[in-house]
């Protein structure tokens, strides 16, 4: 029989348990309150997606920070309160999502600062530019119980999850060899993107890198090369010189002799090619588009003979998606897909590609993370019987 010590623990363990429900419940039934730290050319997008997660009451913007120039913008977005000052922002009790927006260099210093803070963190791509610091916020984000989410979210898109679908069904059969290409011409404001910490690899190959890593798994080796083939860049109407790479190819290896190449670079005028290319042992699976902004896929099998083109079934889907499953993540109406070991990953494949394409030598990747579950339906209405793509039942 249970002593009156046991007993009055027992009590106390039930009572704890019932305040942790009606406090996930209330979750659910509140706005998710964000605070902003970078009001620079993204935030503009991630607008468009706050604006429709608070008319529909998920989602409240607490305060922006920024630099002094840009809280003029933040007024024309309808950000009442701005700040000079990111610590005001992590901060701020009543913040509990906060959105880094900012320059790499100081992704990860921010990241760690918020979640150190108690906050949940999305933070834009890449989530540091040093391994061991992203180690370190991976851990931190573990350990204090929060959420960190980190671009990019091509793993969110419809037509991503139906095409993992079809490579774990066995559509294709075994993915042996895979390309990924991104890229444009470059940007002509924030130096930064030239400089040490920048670069064509974490601004615009993480993408590729992601979306191959979350259809075929963690890589196992890798090697690149990588260069500065345009040396000077003019930025904000003057001329630097470039210091990071502006052009690389990247050779990964996923195990069992499975390869895949991510073409990338500020080097790519146009070009009119798949976004993902997947070649399997009994067929072929390419994404049209980009892998950010896809515009459906294509589907050859052996036993068809033929090619199958697939339209793109949300053609609005926005690249910002992230935030609207943080959101439903912190609400407790969801379970993360985006998760920072993912992005551990990917950082580690592009650092280690970096230093590749300085020595030549291919280097072995350590870390892993859970395969992804795919959840999109395979079987769409016919093409031909879709008047609207717009119009969502």
């Amino acid at each position: 029989m249970p002593t009156l010590s046991e007993r009055a623990a027992d009590c106390k363990s039930a009572i704890q348990r019932s305040e942790t429900v009606r406090y996930e419940e209330s979750l659910k039934s509140k706005p998710v309150r964000i605070g902003i730290i970078g009001c620079g050319s993204v935030l503009s997008a991630y607008m468009k997606l706050l604006e429709r997660l608070q008319a529909k009451g998920q989602a409240e913007i607490v305060a922006a920070c920024g630099r002094r120039n840009q809280r003029r913008i933040a007024k024309q977005l309808g950000i009442a309160n701005f700040t000079t000052d990111a610590d005001e922002i992590i901060e701020r009790r009543n913040v509990e999502l906060v959105l880094v927006l900012t320059s790499m260099l100081a992704h990860g210093p921010l990241t760690r600062a918020a979640l150190k803070a108690g906050k949940h963190v999305l933070v834009e791509k890449p989530m540091s530019v040093d391994l061991e610091e992203a180690r370190e916020l991976a851990e931190l984000a573990r350990r204090s119980r929060r959420h960190l989410f980190c671009a990019p979210f091509t793993v969110l898109s419809p037509t991503f999850q139906t095409m993992g679908c079809r490579i774990r069904r066995g559509d294709i059969g075994k993915v042996v060899s895979a390309r990924g290409r991104y890229g444009w011409a470059g940007p002509s404001w924030g130096s930064w993107f030239y400089r040490p910490g920048g670069g064509a690899l974490f601004d615009l190959g993480v993408y590729s890198i992601t979306t191959l890593t979350g259809l075929l798994g963690p890589a196992k080796r890798v090697t690149a090369m990588t260069g500065i083939a345009i040396p000077e860049r003019v930025v904000n109407g003057k001329t630097m010189r470039a210091q990071a790479e502006d052009n690389a190819h990247v050779l990964i290896d996923f195990g069992e002799s499975a390869f895949g190449v991510v073409t990338t670079g500020f080097t790519l005028q146009q070009y009119r090619s798949p976004a993902i290319e997947l070649y399997g042992t009994k067929g072929t699976l390419q994404m049209l588009g980009d892998d950010w902004d896809p515009d459906g896929y294509e589907l050859w099998q052996n036993n068809m003979g033929s090619w199958q083109l697939f339209k793109e079934t949300d053609p609005d889907w926005p690249w910002t998606d992230g935030l609207r499953h943080a959101v439903e993540c912190i609400r407790g109406k969801a379970r993360p897909v985006v998760t920072p070991e993912h992005a551990f990953h990917v950082l580690e494949i592009m650092i280690k590609a970096q230093a590749s394409g300085r020595d030549g030598q291919a280097r072995a990747i350590e870390s892993t993370f859970e395969p992804l579950h795919f959840e999109a339906r395979i079987e769409a209405e016919p093409a031909h019987l879709v008047h609207d793509r717009t119009r969502k039942k």
